[in-house]
């Protein structure tokens, strides 16, 4: 049993500030290990339903903030910024389960604890065949592509009812109770990996009751920037349509292709200043 793991941080239980979770500095130091200690409670209840082999895909910022020597199940680990998938770089239709561990709200979900979708500067809301979605639905995408199933994510109950329509009986595993943006009650983090280690066993333990996500081709993504050169900008981009001032649509019925589109339009919005 081979098994994806893409990671983020914003949704690590007691994370509650961009200070925590984004180098240098002690916070930052500190929170970093509660994110490896959660991303290897993961692999140990993978490995507990029999799983044999895992490659980690670093999501969060830079995607270097795990220590390679530390991950359990000796896991293969992607990490640095400048991956063409992304948040999905690596996965191919070898694998047989992907894992979303520390994932947050979307941009749209303001009572999750430090929401955004990919760019929190340029990115106002995304919308997957008219639902609102996170990161979860649109990396969903690329698991669809591959024929693989996402059979567990973790972070607050906002997160995990926005990933459920695209990943239908989904293990979440509730990690923090969102306050606001910026408060959050969260479990203590023994708790929590301990909840994270057992849904992960769950949920490939009914891994053949899983089927890939549930997103109906062709698909559409809209994008709704909060400035209008974000939008002019993503429309250099083949596929790209301009509906709005500062909304666009991504069409297509290769999974794949829309979601490097996506991801092409998130790395050109970085290029803009304000």
């Amino acid at each position: 049993m081979k098994v994806f793991l893409s990671t983020d941080m914003e949704g690590t239980a007691g994370v509650v500030d961009w200070e925590q979770c984004r180098g240098p500095g002690a916070e930052y130091e500190y929170y970093r290990g509660q994110l490896q200690a959660e991303v290897n409670a993961a692999i140990d209840g993978a490995l507990a339903a029999g799983a044999t082999e895992f490659l980690v895909n670093d999501s969060h910022s830079t995607m270097q903030n795990l220590r390679p020597d530390q991950l359990h199940g000796r896991a293969g680990y992607l990490s640095g910024r400048h991956k063409p998938l992304y948040m999905m770089e690596g996965l191919d239709d070898s694998f047989d389960a992907v894992l979303f561990v520390s994932y947050h709200g979307s941009a749209d979900s303001t009572s999750s604890v430090l929401h955004h979708t990919y760019n929190p500067r340029a990115i106002a809301e995304v919308r997957l065949n008219g639902a609102i979605t996170g990161e979860a639905g649109i990396n969903a995408l690329a698991a669809l592509a591959h024929g693989v199933p996402v059979v567990l994510i973790s972070g607050d109950q906002v997160t995990i009812d926005e990933a459920l329509p695209f990943c239908p009986g989904i293990e979440g595993v509730v990690v923090k109770e969102s306050i606001s943006h910026n408060a959050a009650l969260s479990l203590h983090p023994e708790t929590a990996r301990e909840l994270i280690r057992d849904g992960a066993q769950r949920a490939l333990e009914r891994l053949s009751s899983f089927e890939p996500p549930s997103i109906t081709l062709p698909a559409e993504l809209t994008v709704r920037f909060h400035k209008r050169a974000f939008a002019e900008l993503s429309c250099a981009l083949r596929g790209v349509e301009r509906v709005d001032e500062k909304v666009v649509v991504i069409r297509g019925d290769d999974p794949l292709t829309l979601y490097r589109s996506f991801i092409a339009a998130v790395l050109l919005s970085r290029g803009v200043s304000d």
